[in-house]
């Protein structure tokens, strides 16, 4: 009820500056309410992990981890903040968040905004929060995709002593030709790295930290089948599907339709449900799915996890609903459902 009295508010301003706002809010309301748990309705293990619920917030959010504790205070089963690359970096030039109110959608060119992981670092570790933190990570800009593994190894060696679960984040649109990482034989390259690295961090920190990769809703289904591939014959831990889409068939005509970058929110919903579906034919069960992209009611929670996914994490749809839609998706969700 709150939100919805604030809402217009928000709405009245820039986008940006709406969630720079809100972020603060949270940020706030993290330092002077009590910690909450989150609802344990229905508890599922992934990856060696014990999530109390089977609800998430997605990367994007909370890029640089400043609201950790006030987000916690919604009831998600876990949180999952970044994208963070190594060095900090402004992103692209504003405006680059934009609303599609009629389609409940964004459109957002961000360009991986952050602060650099070492102040995530260094938010996390002054969070109260206790429960499930993963952290997804980027490349920088400026680095060359011929050392983008590089930057990927560096980050997750830097947020590994705090991380619940690393996220690989390959496939937003925003970082010039990220998206190459998809392909097979640049995959293959940055996972055997990536886990080669993780047993090396899991061997010195005394704990073993899962990987997940996060792909994109625009492949194919030969792509799609490529990267099942990869993810098992790497034993990647799990499967974020999917980030934003490139598409634009489902808000044609809309203003700010025809704006540079990934489109989320209610547009994304059939896309990325089909995406898991088809990993979970190819998976059989081998790798769990981290469900993403546009869940915007209990119903499309519920509709991820009947394609095959196991997790599911909000992040456009909270814009439109606000915290309500967390409770009505754990609900959704629980296995007395």
């Amino acid at each position: 009820m709150f939100y919805d009295l604030v809402r217009p508010f928000l709405f009245s301003l820039d986008p940006e500056t709406a969630h720079e706002l809100a972020i603060a809010g949270m940020h706030l309301a993290g330092r002077l309410l009590p910690a909450k748990r989150p609802s344990t309705t229905s508890p599922v293990e992934v990856m060696g992990l014990t999530f109390p619920n089977r609800i998430g917030l997605g990367a994007g959010l909370d890029k640089n981890g400043e609201a950790i504790d006030g987000l916690a205070l919604m009831g998600f089963g876990f949180l999952e903040i970044g994208t963070v690359t190594p060095r900090a970096q402004p992103g692209n030039q504003r405006p680059r968040l934009f609303r599609l109110p009629e389609a409940r959608a964004l459109i957002n060119r961000m360009g991986f905004n952050n602060h650099g992981v070492d102040a995530l670092v260094a938010n996390v570790h002054a969070a109260k929060y206790k429960g499930i933190l993963g952290i997804n990570i980027g490349k920088n800009v400026g680095t060359p995709m011929e050392r983008a593994v590089d930057d990927y190894l560096l980050a997750v060696a830097r947020v590994y002593e705090v991380a619940s679960y690393v996220a690989i984040n390959i496939s937003s649109p925003n970082t010039k030709n990220l998206r190459q990482l998809q392909g097979a034989s640049e995959l293959d390259q940055l996972l055997a790295r990536l886990k080669e690295t993780q047993h090396q961090l899991a061997g010195h920190h005394g704990r073993y930290v899962p990987l997940a990769l996060k792909i994109a809703p625009d492949l194919d289904a030969i792509g799609i089948s490529d990267i099942a591939d990869a993810l098992r014959r790497h034993r990647i831990d799990a499967v974020i599907a999917t980030t934003t889409t490139l598409t634009r068939d489902k808000v044609a005509g809309l203003r700010h339709a025809d704006q540079e970058g990934g489109l989320s929110g209610a547009p994304l919903s059939e896309a990325s449900t089909a995406v898991v579906r088809q990993l979970a034919q190819e998976l059989a069960g081998e790798v769990p799915i981290i469900a993403s992209g546009g869940i915007l009611d209990g119903a499309d929670a519920r509709a991820k996890l009947d394609a095959g996914a196991t997790l599911v994490q909000l992040m456009s749809g909270l814009v439109f609903r606000g915290p309500g839609l967390v409770r009505e998706c754990v609900q959704a969700t629980s296995d007395s459902k």
